[in-house]
């Protein structure tokens, strides 16, 4: 069995600053970190791949320097890292991306043998888009499987994989072929800590760099900035709110009513907002 995590190398959020003048965010000096969705995709491969065998290759777009967030995948337990890096990939949205990486996912599939599963995590704290897994599923016609709280069991015999998804009304128990695409949630499970033997093998391991032309892109126009669509206008750090918070105390046994219209009061769009929307179901 061959499983592809898809990782992003990201700014460690806590530490993001704006730029007062321009409204940019400001990533020098800023550490980097393994996208902690990510993390929970990772995870779930390498458990795949302990109770049934075979590899997991790790995937990431981005500078030269990613390779420093591939190399700590490998210390997890990861087989085989490989970076996609060019200058054309550059200010890529996740229209560019998703393309980017799938086209990457057919050259692994051409250069190490095809993948039964690919793993994203659910979305970027960069970006919170969320639509980086569902675009290389698009891309590759793969069937996929969105918000995974868990992998129940995975049939290579009869190509099918089952899976608990998280929605609005609960928990779906669902089963699709393989191959497929997964994007997992946060909170599902915690990565592992690797071994010596790992850690060892990691800072030895030679990582697969990849340029447009080595992933096999044929169309550039759809790479980087010329390939992307979106438009940011600004960034900005929201403000800090006036409002302090106000605590109702319920041991008063003050009636609900009463307690209603003192929120109501105190914000006066939120009846107008409950009322619209009280109409619309």
């Amino acid at each position: 069995m061959h499983i592809v995590v898809c990782i992003k190398q990201v700014p460690d959020s806590a530490q993001i600053r704006v730029h007062p003048v321009t409204n940019t965010i400001m990533r020098q000096g800023v550490p980097t970190i393994i996208n902690p969705y990510d993390l929970f995709a990772l995870e779930a491969a390498l458990a795949l791949r302990d109770q049934h065998g075979g590899e997991v290759t790790v995937l990431t777009m981005g500078p030269p320097s990613a390779a420093d967030s591939l190399r700590k995948a490998l210390t997890f337990g990861a087989d085989r890292a490989v970076l996609l890096t060019d200058r054309f990939f550059a200010g890529a949205d996740t229209l560019a991306t998703s393309y980017a990486l799938a086209t990457a996912i057919r050259q692994i599939g051409e250069t190490f043998g095809a993948p039964d599963v690919v793993f994203t995590g659910k979305q970027t704290i960069d970006g919170d888009t969320a639509q980086v897994g569902p675009g290389i599923a698009k891309r590759l016609n793969l069937l996929q499987l969105t918000y995974v709280a868990k992998i129940s069991g995975i049939d290579l015999t009869g190509r099918t994989i089952t899976a608990e998804r998280r929605s609005e009304g609960g928990v779906q128990i669902l089963q699709t072929r393989l191959p497929c695409l997964v994007t997992m949630l946060e909170g599902t499970n915690e990565i592992r800590r690797g071994g010596m033997a790992d850690a060892l093998r990691a800072a030895r391991a030679e990582i697969v760099t990849w340029s447009a032309k080595d992933a096999g892109v044929e169309d550039i126009s759809k790479c980087g900035l010329r390939g992307s669509p979106t438009i940011v206008k600004r960034v900005f750090a929201p403000s800090a709110r006036a409002e302090k918070a106000v605590l109702v105390d319920f041991s008063e046994r003050a009636p609900a009513d009463a307690l209603i219209a003192d929120l109501f009061k105190r914000q006066p769009k939120l009846e107008d907002e409950l009322s619209t929307l009280a109409r619309g179901y």
